[in-house]
């Protein structure tokens, strides 16, 4: 499926008459219009203007856990809004569901916007959800977000590469469980890159995964830093080591959602982070004495 122009350019302006409606949504067939949107790390101002523009014109918003309620505010009174979240321990809508959510909505004639939190295309499983929809001939369209790693970093004070300290960056999942026999991320393996390490979904992993990090001959005092609900009211941030980190996070208290980054870089936030004393003062932690 390919287009020469934008599809958001055809949607026009948002109205609640289907008579008026113009976009993707009319197509010859009655299939409707799928937008893969991300919502960014949390801070509904850094939603980019793309994406405000899909949410407003669409029928049908499908959301993920993590967006902001401020941004589905944005959507139109009489759109339908669908949750399907996904949070660590507790609900679980099956990712199956999703996708045949998507695609119901779509072949009854509906522009849906698929909105995910940061990037569609990063741990956001909106690769898979696109090939749902290519499988059943549903035209859609991807709209990036700034995902959440660059978000939290950035937050931070933390430059995720800087010519002094490191030349390249990895974004890896923690979520898989390090001990799994055939486990897809050989830890020790990213030990040995001198690369920046953005870990997504690693907070119930964090022991495991810094012990393997050692093992493979990272060092143990290497620095390294927990970013929680980035960007967002509740952000806080802490600066370890590699060693330390586990402990530091369990005695502060750090949850889910967050970012660890682990690398030269992470040090920088001593100087760079720009929050402010007024925010930063109160959550952000330094490491209890080894």
């Amino acid at each position: 499926m390919f287009y020469e122009t934008d599809p958001l350019l055809s949607l026009g302006s948002p109205s609640p008459h289907p008579e008026n409606k113009v976009g993707p949504g009319t197509n010859p067939d009655g299939t409707g219009f799928v937008f893969l949107v991300g919502a960014g790390p949390g801070d509904p101002d850094l939603l980019t203007v793309k994406a405000l523009r899909a949410i407003r014109t669409a029928d049908a918003i499908v959301h993920d856990h993590l967006v902001a309620s401020e941004i589905l505010t944005l959507a139109r009174p009489d759109a339908e809004i669908h949750f399907v979240g996904k949070k660590g321990g507790g609900f679980c809508t099956p990712q199956q569901a999703t996708e045949e959510l998507l695609l119901r909505l779509a072949k009854a004639g509906r522009t849906v916007v698929r909105l995910k939190g940061g990037d569609p295309f990063m741990f956001g499983r909106g690769g898979e959800e696109a090939q749902a929809l290519a499988a059943a001939g549903v035209p859609f369209a991807v709209v990036p977000g700034v995902t959440s790693a660059l978000a939290a970093a950035a937050y931070a004070g933390i430059p995720l590469t800087h010519r002094a300290h490191a030349s390249s960056v990895v974004f890896l999942t923690g979520h898989e469980d390090p001990h799994k026999p055939g486990a897809a991320i050989r830890w020790e393996d990213y030990a040995r890159l001198g690369a920046t390490l953005c870990v997504y979904m690693g907070m119930k992993n964090l022991d495991c995964i810094a012990e393997r990090l050692q093992a493979g001959g990272l060092d143990p005092d290497t620095p390294a830093a927990v970013i929680q609900s980035a960007t967002t009211a509740g952000h806080r941030q802490l600066l370890s080591t590699l060693r330390r980190l586990p402990t530091d996070v369990h005695r502060a208290g750090f949850s889910a959602p967050a970012i660890i980054v682990i690398g030269e870089v992470a040090a920088l936030a001593r100087d760079l982070s720009w929050l402010g004393e007024a925010a930063t003062a109160h959550h952000t932690h330094q490491p209890a004495p080894a």
